[in-house]
């Protein structure tokens, strides 16, 4: 026992001279380090009977104890310290001016694809989706697209190996195929997303934005496929009435194939959408073509349905005054200001092209 008081009498010397944190933490080294006093002492119990290692163990424990809470209140209190320093000498200059918070703006993609979604949904429409890399397979031949279409070409198309069999999809259509091919039908989907073409203007982007409408069950016809596109667009640019005609058209995927036009006039150097006798073409659509549903495991004989595509960019510009696609992409904060939309923010009824 005589080492235990040699230990406490030594750790009191020590204590006593304590000046600041650093020489706290060497004497707490010093008696609790892997060799130090106390630690060795705990080692030694191995070596005694049990009579006298329960005793040994007792005292060593109560030192322990005793010498651990006096280093834990010196801790404390040189914090404290610390604290009470800088409280005295750190002062907050009240007069200086706070500085600007900027909020951000959700853009107009964004806000489209939210209200194109919501609006859909609202008809049974699921969002589905897929990834952006896809395989020739998905994006072309399952697609009914031929091998010799110029859509297959390198000048349109962003092939990602030397055999064209990976690629940056052209549209979203391939997640028709994965939806049909991990499913069985009825299907009712929209599936927003990128896509990436060879061409850039004024109009025209690399990566753009697409929405794609797929609905395959028993008995659907092409008063359906109208019925649905006049509901969405009456919605989407907040009219009451639309002027809309199916022009007859080619896609490879459906048949019949047709383009969408909607009624507008330009009064005052502004689009009005659903009034006049101009005509602006705004999606491709039709009935899938049975060779699609063949592809997929779907029996043409028991179901069909139809499909319908459009960009969302260019949506987002004729409701929302946009004049240039190239800005979408640029990052520019004062653009985003002017066209972004705050959160929460609910667009009114919008129909001029100037903003």
């Amino acid at each position: 026992m005589s080492d235990l008081n040699n230990i406490l009498n030594s750790f009191e010397t020590k204590f006593s001279q304590i000046k600041n944190k650093e020489d706290l933490q060497n004497l707490k080294s010093e008696f609790f380090g892997k060799n130090g006093s106390i630690s060795l002492q705990f080692k030694k119990m191995g070596s005694l009977n049990p009579e006298e290692r329960k005793n040994f163990a007792k005292e060593l424990n109560k030192i322990k104890d005793h010498l651990t809470s006096y280093i834990e209140k010196k801790f404390k209190d040189f914090e404290n310290l610390e604290i009470n320093q800088k409280l005295k000498n750190e002062k907050i200059d009240i007069t200086l001016p706070i500085r600007s918070i900027q909020q951000g703006k959700i853009h107009p993609v964004s806000q489209v694809i939210d209200e194109i979604s919501s609006i859909f949904s609202e008809v049974g429409f699921s969002v589905a989706e897929g990834p952006d890399v896809e395989t020739e397979n998905n994006n072309f031949t399952a697609l009914n697209t031929p091998e010799d279409h110029p859509a297959r070409d390198m000048h349109d198309t962003f092939y990602l190996d030397k055999d064209k069999k990976i690629l940056l999809r052209t549209h979203t259509s391939p997640v028709q195929i994965r939806t049909m091919l991990n499913g069985k039908p009825p299907f009712k989907i929209i599936v927003p997303g990128r896509t990436y073409r060879c061409d850039s203007d004024q109009t025209h982007a690399p990566m753009f934005h697409q929405l794609e409408g797929l609905h395959i069950d028993k008995n659907i016809t092409m008063g359906h496929l109208k019925g649905c596109l006049n509901y969405f667009i009456r919605e989407f640019f907040e009219v009451k009435k639309i002027k809309m005609r199916f022009r007859p058209s080619h896609f490879p995927f459906t048949e019949p194939s047709a383009e969408v036009d909607i009624g507008y006039k330009i009064e005052n150097g502004k689009i009005i959408i659903g009034e006049g006798d101009k005509w602006l073409e705004i999606l491709g659509c039709g009935m899938v073509h049975p060779n699609v549903l063949k592809n997929t495991k779907v029996d043409p004989k028991k179901y069909q349905g139809f499909a319908f595509g459009m960009g969302i960019d260019r949506l987002a510009m004729l409701k929302y005054g946009i004049n240039d696609l190239r800005a979408f992409f640029e990052t520019d904060y004062r653009w985003l200001n002017h066209f972004g939309f705050d959160p929460l923010d609910v667009p009114t009824n919008y129909r001029g092209l100037s903003r």
